[in-house]
């Protein structure tokens, strides 16, 4: 579903992703790990077509970024770590709003909306200006933007900063729910724990470069991800 196939990405003379290659399969949840610096914004803005890079190729379905990003944008949806959302609107406007640009019908967005702000809690906010929402407000709200047109792909920066203990459990139960249905997961997060728990696979990256990937047995070995996430570090030092 996603394919990163020697990716580099430069800002003047630093490189932030060097000639990075990784394959999202459908029905999986994949954990993009590292520290702060390490390249994994870059990476996931490039994936989504917002960022132009200097080498390599991104597959999104099959289909170029750099050829036919629209189309590639049509089969995604992207979360960044600081959602950005339009605070003149009322909640349920930007719902409609981003149900438009995908060309989602009047049911099937009643549907999702109905089950989506259930499902995180923020049914009755929804008439309220995105102004006066508190961050895990709007991080909820984006939450449901991005599932709700049920893209092939999901792209999260940071998915579970700001999110209440119940509303990262909701989280967690829907990108299960959409890669039963066919969707890969691909995020980044500094929340091992979680990536241990919840990722099919894992991708650990430092300086840009990919230091270890594979499903997450084969990458945590006999030790927790928070051991060799922390081994890998020493060895850099």
């Amino acid at each position: 579903m996603l394919e990163i196939k020697n990716l580099t990405k430069k800002y003047g003379d630093k490189i932030a992703v060097d000639d990075l290659s990784l394959e999202i399969h459908s029905g999986e949840i994949y954990g993009f790990i590292g520290h702060n610096g390490a390249g994994k914004t870059t990476t996931i803005k490039c994936c989504c077509g917002l960022m132009e890079f200097d080498s390599g190729e991104i597959y999104v379905d099959g289909i170029s970024i750099k050829e036919d990003p629209l189309e590639c944008k049509r089969r995604l949806s992207y979360l960044p770590d600081n959602p950005d959302l339009y605070g003149f609107m009322s909640g349920i406007k930007y719902l409609n709003f981003v149900a438009d640009i995908y060309g989602m019908s009047v049911e099937d967005r009643e549907e999702q909306i109905h089950k989506l702000s259930d499902m995180f809690g923020i049914t009755e906010d929804l008439a309220q200006p995105i102004s006066s929402y508190s961050h895990g407000m709007k991080q909820k709200l984006a939450l449901i933007s991005a599932f709700m047109h049920k893209p092939k792909l999901v792209l999260l920066d940071e998915p579970f900063v700001g999110l209440d203990p119940m509303a990262a459990h909701r989280m967690k139960e829907e990108m299960r729910n959409a890669c039963k249905e066919g969707a890969a997961v691909f995020f980044s997060t500094h929340v091992l724990e979680v990536a241990e728990k919840l990722c099919d696979k894992i991708a650990i990256i430092r300086d840009g470069k990919l230091i270890i990937s594979g499903t997450t047995e084969e990458v945590r070995g006999a030790e927790s991800l928070e051991d060799v996430f922390l081994s890998l570090e020493e060895d850099n030092d």
